[in-house]
C-alpha cells in the first residue's frame, strides 16, 4: 500500500517534473483544475488559470503562480458587481417585453418602438443600382449597391470618418461633409451625371412621419451637432446635396438595424430581427400590424418593421443591474440619463466602464500600488479595442496586457496581480454586455412568438471581433430560452445597414 496517494492531476504534474515534459504537464494540471472550478471565464483559460492555484495547492510543491488573497478578493468583488445571473436575465426579458408593448401603444415611454414605415421585406428578386449613405457612428460609408436578383448583390463602397469637430459643430457643416463625401464617391466610380436614388441610414433616434421624412429626437454616440435635433434629417441631407450640385435624390431614411434586417432578408427570408452591436446598439424586428395601435397609416402587407431604440431601455433605472461605475459614466456623458441599456453594452462605452473600475482600484491602492498615469486618467482613453486585446492575452504572465498598460498607458512597472485584475475587469464587463444583448434578443423573439425558428442578423464590431462575444450571447440565450435557443440563429451581417438602405430605396421606388 503506498505511503501516500495523489489525485490523478497531481500525479500527472509530478510525473511531468520528473520526465522533462514539465510545461505540458503543468498546462494539463492547470487545465484540469480550471475545468473543475471555472469561476470567471470558461473560454479564457490560460490567463486566469493561475488564479485557481491559491485554492488548489499541491502539497510540498510551491507554485510561482500563487495569487495573493487580496487580489482574489478584489476580483471576487468585481465579479459580484458585474455578473448577471440567469434568473436576472429572465426577469429582464419579462420587463423588456412589457416595455415594448407600452411603446407600441404610444410614444410616452422609454422604449420608443418607432415604426419604420417599411411595410415589406425584399423577395430576393429586386434589381437595379441604388446609393446608400450609412451613418452609424464615428464612421460612415457611401455605397453603390447593384441588385442582381436571386438574393445576390454587388457592392462598391468607401468609408469616411466623422471628426470630433464635426460631431460637435454645426449641423450645416456636418451635412455638407456628407454631401461632399457622396460627390467624392461618385467621382471615384466615374459617374456624377446619372440621376441616383439614395437610401439614408441614420442610426440615431428619429421620429419618422413617412419612409422619406424623419425628425431627429436627440443625438447619441457622442454627437451634439447644433441645429439638427427636431429637424427633418432627410431634408437637411437633400439641401446639402443640392448646394453641392449632386444629382441624387434621397428617397428613404432607415435606421441601421432596419437596414441590417432588410439586407439579410434579401438572401435569408427567415430573418425577422436585425441587431447592431458596435459603437452603439439597437434592434429592429418585424411586427404584426394589429400589434401597433399607434401607427395609423395603411399596412397592406399586414406587417411593419419596428425600430425599438432599445438603447433607452430602463432609462428610469428600475430594472438593469447598474453599478456605481455605470452611474459615473452616465453622469459624465454628453447624454446623461439617456441610453442606459446602450451604455452597458456598446463599444463606445465598455472601455470607459473598465477605466472607471481601474481608476477606482488605483485610488483604493488595490491596483498599481496606487499609482495612475496621465493617459489612464483621461476620459475614454481606455477604448474597447484595448479590452479586446487584453482578453486575447493567453500568456501565463499576461505579457501583452503588460505592454498595453506600461507602454501604451504609461503605468509604471505592473505586477502579475495587477494584470490579472485588469484582465478580469475587461472580461467581466465584456461578458455582461454579451449577456444583456442576448436578453434583448430573447425578449424580441419571445414577443413575436418565433421560438420555433428565427434568424437574427447581427452587424457590428463587438459581435464580429470581440473575443467570445457571440458565444457568450449564445450561452445566455440557452440559459434564458432552454432548448428553444437552438432554433434561434445569430448570423453575422457585415455592412448590412448600408446595403439595406439601398434595398429600401429600391422598395420605396416601387411604391
Amino acid at each position: 500500500m503506498p505511503l501516500f496517494s495523489l489525485s490523478q492531476p497531481a500525479q500527472f504534474w509530478l510525473f511531468g517534473l520528473t520526465t522533462g515534459i514539465t510545461l505540458s504537464a503543468v498546462a494539463t494540471f492547470l487545465s484540469s483544475i480550471w475545468n473543475q472550478e471555472n469561476v470567471l471565464a470558461p473560454r479564457s483559460t490560460a490567463a486566469l488559470m493561475p488564479l485557481r492555484l491559491a485554492r488548489h495547492r499541491v502539497p510540498m510543491v510551491s507554485s510561482p503562480f500563487d495569487v495573493p488573497d487580496e487580489t482574489l478578493e478584489t476580483i471576487s468583488r468585481l465579479q459580484a458587481l458585474f455578473t448577471v445571473s440567469g434568473p436576472q436575465l429572465t426577469q429582464l426579458v419579462r420587463h423588456m417585453i412589457a416595455e415594448m408593448k407600452k411603446g407600441l401603444q404610444d410614444d410616452n415611454h422609454s422604449l420608443k418602438m418607432i415604426p419604420s414605415h417599411v411595410i415589406r421585406r425584399p423577395q430576393g428578386s429586386e434589381t437595379g443600382s441604388f446609393l446608400a449613405l450609412d451613418l452609424g457612428g464615428s464612421n460612415f460609408r457611401v455605397c453603390e449597391v447593384s441588385l442582381e436578383g436571386n438574393g445576390k448583390m454587388r457592392v462598391q463602397q468607401r468609408k469616411y470618418t466623422v471628426s470630433e469637430q464635426l460631431k460637435r459643430g454645426s449641423g450645416e457643416q456636418l451635412f455638407n461633409f456628407f454631401a461632399d463625401s457622396v460627390l467624392s464617391f461618385l467621382q471615384e466610380i466615374g459617374d456624377t451625371q446619372t440621376p441616383r436614388k439614395l437610401g439614408f441610414t441614420f442610426s440615431f433616434p428619429v421620429k419618422q412621419t413617412s419612409i422619406k421624412h424623419g425628425y431627429l429626437l436627440y443625438w447619441t454616440k457622442g454627437f451634439s451637432a447644433a441645429s439638427v435635433e427636431g429637424l427633418d434629417v432627410v431634408q437637411l441631407l437633400q439641401e446639402a446635396l443640392n448646394r453641392k450640385g449632386v444629382n441624387v435624390t434621397v428617397t428613404a431614411i432607415v435606421n441601421d438595424t432596419t437596414g441590417t434586417l432588410i439586407s439579410h432578408s434579401y438572401s435569408h427570408p427567415n430573418t425577422y430581427i436585425g441587431v447592431i452591436l458596435g459603437t452603439g446598439s439597437n434592434a429592429a424586428y418585424v411586427e404584426k400590424a394589429e400589434n401597433v395601435p399607434k401607427y395609423k397609416q395603411p399596412m397592406p402587407t399586414g406587417e411593419i418593421i419596428i425600430n425599438t431604440e432599445w438603447g433607452a431601455f430602463d432609462d428610469e433605472h428600475v430594472f438593469l443591474p447598474r453599478t456605481k461605475y455605470d452611474a459615473k459614466l452616465d453622469r459624465a456623458s454628453v447624454n446623461a440619463h439617456q441610453q442606459t441599456f446602450e451604455k452597458m453594452m456598446s463599444g463606445m462605452y465598455l472601455g470607459e466602464v473598465v477605466r472607471y473600475v481601474l481608476v477606482d482600484l488605483i485610488k483604493t491602492g488595490e491596483l498599481f500600488k496606487g499609482r495612475s498615469s496621465d493617459k489612464l486618467s483621461k476620459p475614454y482613453s481606455f477604448e474597447t479595442i484595448m479590452m479586446s486585446r487584453i482578453e486575447r492575452d493567453h500568456t501565463l504572465d499576461l505579457s501583452d496586457t503588460r505592454t498595453v498598460l506600461e507602454e501604451l498607458f504609461g503605468v509604471e512597472k505592473t505586477s502579475l496581480s495587477d494584470r490579472r485584475i485588469v484582465r478580469a475587469a475587461c472580461e467581466l464587463v465584456g461578458k455582461r454586455a454579451a449577456r444583456l444583448a442576448a436578453a434583448g434578443i430573447a425578449a424580441i423573439v419571445t414577443k413575436i412568438k418565433k421560438l420555433n425558428g428565427c434568424t437574427v442578423a447581427v452587424d457590428g464590431s463587438l459581435f464580429e471581433l470581440y473575443p467570445h462575444f457571440a458565444n457568450r450571447m449564445r450561452d445566455a440565450l440557452n440559459e434564458i430560452l432552454g432548448l428553444s435557443a437552438e432554433n434561434i440563429l445569430l448570423e453575422q451581417a457585415r455592412d448590412g445597414s448600408g446595403q439595406g438602405a439601398a434595398l429600401i430605396a429600391a422598395l420605396a421606388d416601387k411604391e
